[in-house]
C-alpha cells in the first residue's frame, strides 16, 4: 500500500511539472505491536480451582438429595448442584477468591439445613467442607396437672434434659402449659423431666420422669401433683378450768373423837399427856400457814383443843360415877348384915 502511495506521488509530481525529477521513496515496513499487549499475551492466566462438599447428619450418615448454592463476591452465581448418594458435591473451575455457599434444601424431612458461610477459593487447589445438618427439634407440651382432679396447675418449674445435661428449663403458665423446641440428636432419643419447683399448695413431684421423643414430631409430657396435707383444727378448745372442784369437806372422821360403849358404863379414851399436847399446839402454830382458796381444808389440828377438854370431861364423870357407885355398894353390905344379926 506503501508502495502504490509513492509511485502515485511521483506520477503526479511528474505529470505537473513537466519534467522528471527524482523523488525519494517511502519504504514499507511491517508495524510491531504495542508492548502491553505483548506482555499481556505472554503472562500466564491464574491456575483455577474448586470447592468439594460432603454432608451428613449428627449421627454420621450420608445425606443425599441436599441442595447448594454457590454465589461469588459480586453475589452473582457461580454454581448450583445436588449431593449424591454418598453426600458429596463439588464445584469446579473456579476462578480464586471468596464465595458464599448456601445450603436451599436438606433432602430430608428429618432434617435442617445449616447458615450460610464463607469459602476460599485458592489458585489450583480443591476446599473441602463437611457440612453437618442437624435433626429438626421435637416439639414438646409440659403439663402439671392435679393427681385427683386433673386441673392443670399454673407455676410447676421443670428440667428437661438428657444424660447429665439439662437442655431445657420450663414453668407452666396461667394455663397450666408450656411448650418449646427440644433439640434433638438422633430421629428418635430418650429424654428425662425432673420438677424443682411445685405448684403452691401442692407437693414437689419427686420421682424423674422420662420420655420418647422423634425428630419434628409434638410429643406431650405430663407431671402430676398432690396437694400438701393440712393439719384439721382441734374439735375442742383446751380450758384452764380444772374438771372437777376440790371438796373442803374432810372424807374422814377425826381418829381422836372418843366413842361410848353400849352399856353407858365406861370410856375408852387415851388422853394424850401434857407436854405432847403442847408440842403439837406450838409446832401446828409456828408451822401451819394460811390455807390458801381452792385447796383441801387442814383437817384435825384447829379440834384438838375441844376433843381434849371433851375427854377430860369424860373421865371426871366417870371417875365420880364410880366413886358413887362403890359407895352405894358399901352402904348396902353394911344395911345388910346389921339387919341379919
Amino acid at each position: 500500500m506503501h508502495a502504490r502511495l509513492v509511485r502515485s506521488v511521483a506520477t503526479l509530481v511528474v505529470a505537473t511539472a513537466g519534467t522528471l525529477t527524482w523523488a525519494p521513496a517511502v519504504s514499507a515496513q511491517p508495524s510491531e505491536p504495542p508492548p502491553s499487549a505483548s506482555a499481556a499475551a505472554e503472562t500466564p492466566a491464574p491456575d483455577a480451582g474448586s470447592v468439594e462438599i460432603t454432608t451428613k447428619d449428627t449421627a454420621g450418615d450420608a445425606l443425599p438429595g441436599a441442595v447448594f448454592l454457590l454465589l461469588d463476591s459480586a453475589g452473582q452465581e457461580a454454581g448450583r448442584g445436588t449431593t449424591d448418594a454418598q453426600g458429596k458435591l463439588t464445584f469446579s473451575d473456579l476462578a480464586p477468591g471468596v464465595y458464599r455457599l448456601k445450603e436451599t434444601a436438606s433432602g430430608s424431612p428429618l432434617h435442617e439445613v445449616v447458615s450460610d458461610q464463607d469459602v476460599i477459593v485458592t489458585p489450583g487447589a480443591t476446599t473441602r467442607l463437611t457440612i453437618t445438618d442437624p435433626f429438626k427439634a421435637a416439639k414438646v407440651l409440659l403439663q402439671a396437672k392435679d393427681d385427683e382432679t386433673g386441673k392443670l396447675l399454673p407455676g410447676a418449674t421443670m428440667n428437661i434434659g438428657t444424660g447429665t445435661s439439662t437442655l431445657l428449663t420450663l414453668t407452666t403458665g396461667a394455663m397450666g402449659t408450656a411448650s418449646a423446641e427440644l433439640p434433638i440428636s438422633s430421629w428418635r432419643a430418650q429424654f428425662w423431666v425432673k420438677e424443682i419447683k411445685a405448684p403452691a399448695g401442692y407437693d414437689l413431684y419427686k420421682p424423674t420422669k422420662t420420655f420418647t421423643a422423634a425428630s419434628g414430631e409434638p410429643v406431650t409430657v405430663t407431671v402430676t401433683n398432690a396437694k400438701t396435707a393440712t393439719t384439721p383444727p382441734p374439735t375442742e378448745k383446751p380450758t384452764g378450768n380444772p374438771t372437777e372442784k376440790p371438796t373442803a369437806k374432810p372424807t374422814e372422821r377425826p381418829s381422836g373423837k372418843p366413842s361410848r360403849s353400849q352399856h353407858g358404863e365406861g370410856l375408852d379414851v387415851q388422853a394424850p399427856s401434857a407436854s405432847g399436847t403442847q408440842t403439837a399446839d406450838k409446832t401446828a402454830s409456828s408451822t401451819t400457814a394460811p390455807v390458801p382458796a381452792g385447796l383441801l381444808a387442814h383437817t384435825g389440828a384447829d379440834t384438838t383443843p375441844w376433843l381434849i377438854g371433851g375427854a377430860a370431861a369424860l373421865i371426871a364423870t366417870g371417875g365420880g360415877a364410880l366413886v358413887v357407885a362403890r359407895r352405894r355398894r358399901t352402904d348396902n353390905s353394911t344395911y345388910d348384915g346389921t339387919t341379919q344379926s
